[in-house]
């Protein structure tokens, strides 16, 4: 089929998911339609990510990859914030969705003749003969999603226990998420610099010592910069981890490489935020910071051999 009918065809399902998920307005009905937006919206990502990663020189690796990462984390803020301007009845915030679904497909459209072609060469590789091919790397990536998907949908609750307001609490949620998108490119020229590994070992101390640090400064104003550099840090993990991708596969392996990105992406998310809530409601809320903290202390012993190689 190759990769621009694929994803222009995902682009339209994707939209016509969401016109029946608002055509329906129940509940029961949309956890099906949900899976599939799911299932649709995925291909997206594997598609750019391999395409960017085959044409990308590798001496600008780094900062083209940071800065489709900080789109990235623009899109993510762009679309919860965007409920502020359209509401949350009715029609208007499905067809935020839809029309941006749409507008993927009739760009890819426009661009097509200048795409590269999906790589082919190499060995056919399956998403789950990759788990043996980079093992550290499907871990980093499942750090950095359980990471992030769990201090959005707990921190929260977390907050709470410390009798935080909910606009304290929402501005500092924002002030991550603008890390996320700002600090991409910088971490990509880091890596261009002095590499993808040691980069992505810088993060994951800096993700264990945001972990460390946010009990003791929690009421002071030190909490701000923190989570900026937190927000960055904690993304940047996949944005290396990206970068490696590029750097250490190419052909089918690529492919199969993104498409077990995004899957471990997904069980990274789903499995981050109930065993950390698990874990608060052993211990109390701070088993946020623990359990994250332990994540990131596991990552980052698992790199220092490989940071070890000749």
């Amino acid at each position: 089929m190759g990769g621009a009918r694929l994803a222009i065809l995902c682009s339209g399902l994707a939209a016509l998911t969401l016109i029946a998920i608002g055509w329906t307005q129940e509940v029961w009905a949309w956890m099906p339609l949900r899976f599939l937006l799911g299932f649709f919206a995925n291909p997206l990502y594997v598609i750019s990510e391999t395409w960017l990663l085959s044409i990308t020189p590798a001496r600008r690796r780094g900062r083209i990859m940071g800065l489709y990462s900080s789109i990235v984390s623009g899109g993510f803020a762009i679309g919860p914030l965007s409920l502020g301007l359209v509401g949350t009845q009715g029609w208007p915030p499905f067809m935020v969705g839809i029309v941006a679904f749409l507008l993927c497909g009739l760009i890819v459209l426009a661009v097509v003749p200048h795409l590269p072609k999906m790589p082919h060469e190499g060995e056919a590789t399956s998403v789950g003969g990759f788990f043996a091919l980079a093992p550290l790397l499907l871990f980093a990536v499942f750090a950095a999603a359980a990471l992030e998907q769990t201090l959005l949908s707990l921190f929260a609750v977390y907050g709470a226990a410390l009798d935080s307001t909910e606009g304290r609490i929402a501005s500092l949620i924002t002030c991550f998420i603008a890390g996320n998108a700002v600090l991409q490119i910088l971490l990509g020229r880091v890596a261009e610099r002095f590499g993808s590994l040691r980069t992505m070992m810088l993060c994951a101390l800096a993700s264990l010592g945001g972990c460390l640090l946010l009990p003791a400064i929690f009421e002071s104003w030190l909490i701000w910069p923190l989570f900026f550099v937190w927000g960055g840090a904690s993304f940047g993990i996949y944005t290396m981890s990206l970068i490696q991708l590029g750097e250490r596969f190419t052909g089918q392996s690529l492919i199969a490489g993104n498409a077990a990105f995004a899957f471990v992406w997904g069980i990274g998310g789903i499995v981050g935020s109930p065993a950390t809530g698990l874990a608060m409601q052993l211990i109390g809320h701070q088993g946020l910071p623990l359990s994250l903290g332990l994540l990131c202390f596991v990552l980052a012993v698992f790199l220092i051999p490989q940071l070890n190689r000749p």
